[in-house]
């Protein structure tokens, strides 16, 4: 039988690789990429009747609220945006195609960051973030972020259905 520390790596390895598969988004949910695949540019800013958003304030939302969890766990420096502004875009369409495929790669950019992040055995997953006011840890930003992506993707599906441009 392994020694405990042994089996303490394992298992703290086991939950680093969870948790990097929670960033990735796909298992119970609906990756970024099957998401935001050949979605219609003209679509991008049509908000469905009775729908509070476009797939473009989703998707900015996403990329604005994910890059602030990754900036508040690894940033010294870090200033919480005010909320809501900082954290819903502007205008419901993107001011371009170019704008809507940045967006998507600042948002793969930022969770691959966050995954290689929590993949380093380095990285404390449960000590507090010293700058956090209420003892905010690392593991809890990850499943923050894991848990906020998968709503706001799901949204973007349906979306997407409702829209009537969802061939998944």
């Amino acid at each position: 039988m392994p020694s405990l520390g042994t089996q303490m790596r394992l298992l703290d390895s086991e939950l680093r690789n969870q948790l990097a598969g929670l960033l990735r988004g796909g298992n119970a949910h609906v990756d970024l990429s099957a998401a935001v695949k050949d979605f219609p540019a003209a679509l991008y800013g049509v908000k469905p009747q009775g729908s509070p958003h476009s797939a473009w304030d989703l998707l900015e939302h996403l990329r604005l609220a994910l890059h602030d969890l990754l900036d508040f766990s690894t940033n010294p420096g870090y200033r919480e945006p005010n909320w809501p502004d900082d954290y819903w875009p502007g205008p419901s369409t993107p001011p371009s195609e170019a704008a809507w495929r940045s967006s998507i790669r600042a948002i793969k950019s930022d969770l691959k960051a966050f995954e290689e992040l929590v993949k380093d055995p380095e990285s404390n997953l449960y000590a507090e973030i010293p700058w956090a006011k209420n003892h905010q840890t690392l593991l809890r930003e990850v499943l923050l972020a894991g848990d906020h992506n998968s709503y706001h993707i799901g949204e973007l599906v349906l979306l997407r259905r409702i829209l009537g441009a969802w061939k998944g």
